[in-house]
């Protein structure tokens, strides 16, 4: 099977070339091969490699500076998708949009389900559902929307990474403690959305993070113990729990962004790993890297 992929050095789209099953082809492309913002491009590109599959992985995610870089945010999130969904219907290409949690405001007290109702309460997440509606429609609803959230990884930058170099430096954090979700291990992701690859004729939304919930505090804190047992960290720091209101940011973001995972578990034959059985071996994979610099 040959597999274009897009955002090819974001977090996704490197664990997405890591975890290459057997028998699959890979087209890893970013901005520098293929803009998605400019519609004539994607057409040629995709139409010059004929892949049978494309997962769009690019995606703007600066969700703070979104609010004030609007067009932008949906100029790729939104009509990028759609010119990658219009080009995919144009050679007869599968398509995997990557989305998020974003587009639900925060406001259930128990998991949201692929179908549950959409509010999203920043223009990072108004853009990502509407490039969820408009790659749904260019492809007839045929294409397979795959949210997450909370995505860490070895490679770029993301919370994991910058609580540790954080935790090196200072002699205290203070973290978020009144927002939910569920930390997320791309490199596990990745090997969900070849299984995914797999199932013929798959469509429509389905959602993918590990097991179990956490705040952001309680992420922190996982992070330092975990890495403080492997030696990443010489020594513990506080880390002590605050209220959103008290650490303020341009965007607002969902009190509550767990995923019901259960449809997506129950079509893939197994369930994820905790999210801090995932941690754990991110961090094993880190320290492995660190020691061969």
């Amino acid at each position: 099977m040959k597999v274009l992929i897009t955002g090819a050095n974001g977090q996704l789209g490197w664990e997405l070339q890591r975890a290459r099953p057997n028998g699959f082809e890979i087209i890893a492309l970013d901005i520098q091969e293929m803009d998605i913002t400019d519609s004539p491009a994607v057409a040629t590109v995709i139409q010059e490699y004929q892949p049978d599959l494309i997962i769009n992985t690019a995606a703007y995610t600066a969700v703070d500076k979104a609010e004030e870089d609007k067009d932008k945010a949906f100029a790729i999130n939104a009509n990028g998708a759609a010119y990658i969904a219009k080009a995919a219907q144009g050679c007869r290409a599968r398509l995997i949009h990557i989305s998020t949690d974003f587009v639900f405001d925060g406001t259930k007290s128990q998991p949201y389900r692929p179908g549950d109702r959409t509010n999203p309460i920043s223009v990072y997440g108004a853009s990502k559902l509407q490039g969820e509606l408009d790659v749904l429609a260019k492809t007839m609803n045929s294409a397979l929307i795959l949210r997450t959230g909370w995505l860490y990884s070895v490679h770029g930058s993301n919370f994991v990474k910058t609580m540790l170099k954080l935790m090196a430096e200072k002699e205290e954090l203070r973290v978020i403690a009144d927002q939910t979700g569920t930390p997320t291990w791309a490199g596990d992701f990745a090997r969900a959305i070849y299984r995914f690859a797999d199932i013929p004729d798959i469509k429509g939304i389905y959602h993918w993070a590990d097991a179990g919930t956490a705040s952001w505090f309680d992420f922190a804190v996982a992070i330092q113990e975990e890495a403080f047992k492997l030696g990443l960290l010489k020594i513990r720091i506080p880390v002590k729990p605050i209220r959103t209101e008290e650490y303020p940011t341009p965007a607002k973001r969902p009190a509550y962004s767990v995923l019901d995972k259960s449809s997506t578990w129950k079509t893939l034959g197994y369930k994820a790993s905790h999210w801090r059985d995932s941690l754990r071996r991110m961090l094993e994979e880190l320290k492995e890297v660190r020691s061969e610099v």
